[in-house]
């Protein structure tokens, strides 16, 4: 499994043939919406950082063979493109890899924001890792987890949540997402906390840009 930042929550995954773009929003460069020959484009949620409706019409011209999946609400608001909705348990299948939606609800920003759906993604394929995205929340621990993509920080979260979701998932491998919010000079105290306390041996703390390669499910 070939794993592709392209800033903050987008990642390009690449299993068993299948390229997978997860989370194409606006703190995310250009690149990923020139990307071509994806299979699938998935995102978890409504939210701008997640979805960049200005620039998502480039990136569907460039992929018109590719599955959209989103969740219910940000399906049926898109104007561009036909998305399937997405739900927590439902599976599509893109040639021998399984894309499976994973919960349902954005974690809880402020009491009186209502909380709009988010449905993560969970990705396998036999003889592969299975890898999570949760999108916006920490509510939702799927079992047997070889990559977590953790969110590092954002207005719905804290320290000691991140490690205690990462904690919850366990997973062999750890690597950082939804992190445009922290500034260079203190990444350190969220990744620091992340490698010291979740558990987690292999935490690899991927820049905006990085790549990554995992091989094979934990035994």
């Amino acid at each position: 499994m070939k794993i592709s930042r392209y800033g903050h929550a987008c990642v390009l995954v690449e299993l068993a043939d299948i390229r997978i773009l997860i989370d194409p929003g606006t703190f995310s460069p250009d690149a990923p919406f020139a990307l071509t020959d994806l299979d699938a484009i998935v995102v978890t949620h409504q939210h701008v950082d997640h979805v960049d409706a200005s620039r998502l019409p480039t990136l569907l011209a460039g992929n018109p063979g590719a599955v959209l999946l989103a969740d219910p609400e940000t399906a049926s608001s898109l104007e561009h493109g036909t998305w399937t909705p997405n739900a927590d348990g439902l599976s599509t299948a893109l040639g021998s890899v399984t894309v499976t939606g994973v919960g349902s609800r954005h974690a809880v920003i402020l009491p009186e924001l209502p909380r709009v759906a988010n449905v993560g993604v969970l990705i396998e394929a036999e003889g592969s890792p299975r890898m999570f995205h949760p999108g916006d929340t920490y509510e939702y621990a799927p079992a047997d987890i070889d990559v977590l993509a953790l969110p590092l920080s954002a207005p719905w979260g804290k320290v000691s949540e991140t490690v205690e979701f990462a904690r919850r998932v366990s997973p062999s491998v750890v690597l950082p997402i939804h992190d445009c919010t922290i500034a260079e000079a203190a990444y350190g105290l969220y990744w620091g906390q992340v490698e010291a306390h979740s558990g987690v041996a292999d935490a690899r703390r991927l820049g905006q840009l990085d790549e990554t390669e995992v091989v094979g499910p934990r035994a």
